[in-house]
């Protein structure tokens, strides 16, 4: 199968397991070859996680879509990703909201996404280097957080970089096993949903994993 037929394949699938088209048109736009290793060109459209180096991964396509539709974003909304990896849902998330604001803890990544995405085009993302707070308070407050990389329990830093009705999805639990959690901020007390089993690289920092 080439590259071509791997990607329609790959779009079948998500229109078919993805509610939200939007979220799938965007995927639609993304050129996830663009974001892999000269290596893994040709598995640019399976749907797993792939190697970028650095003992980091380029999340499932699916994942990413699943994490991605039940932040339910709008157009007009600035949305905060950690783990930029390659830049891949950044560009997604970019497609969708207003302005994406991406962190990256391995400098090496942070740069070649932040090449990959301006060679593409996309003007309302910022890359950042993440510090050893967790998240990018600077930009505070965000009306969506998304999390590519897996904590023991949600970061109150994060919430607190939330807008009130703000949405976090972010993998919980241990090193090697994770639920995929969506927490929506309210005055009444958080609503937590639980969306399922998943696996990510430990997310680092004060309030997740030490190094």
């Amino acid at each position: 199968m080439d590259l071509e037929q791997a990607r329609q394949s790959l779009l079948r699938y998500l229109d078919r397991e993805i509610a939200d088209n939007r979220v799938v048109d965007a995927m639609r736009r993304v050129p996830r070859e663009a974001f892999v290793l000269r290596e893994q060109y040709h598995a640019a459209y399976d749907d797993r996680p792939l190697s970028i180096g650095f003992g980091q991964t380029i999340s499932q396509p699916f994942i990413v879509a699943l994490m991605v539709q039940v932040l339910e974003l709008r157009e007009d909304e600035k949305v905060l990703e950690l783990g930029t990896g390659s830049g891949y849902e950044a560009a997604i998330l970019a497609e969708l909201a207003q302005k994406v604001i991406t962190v990256e803890c391995i400098p090496e990544l942070a740069k070649s996404a932040r090449q990959v995405l301006d060679k593409l085009g996309y003007s309302n993302i910022e890359v950042h280097v993440a510090g050893r707070t967790l998240g990018w308070p600077e930009g505070a407050p965000y009306d969506a957080i998304i999390v590519s990389a897996g904590a023991p329990t949600v970061p109150q830093v994060l919430l607190e970089q939330l807008t009130w009705n703000g949405r976090l999805v972010i993998p919980v639990g241990s090193r090697w096993q994770q639920e995929l959690i969506r927490v929506t901020k309210l005055r009444k007390g958080n609503e937590i949903e639980n969306l399922g089993g998943c696996y990510f690289v430990p997310l680092i920092g004060e309030g997740a994993w030490e190094e």
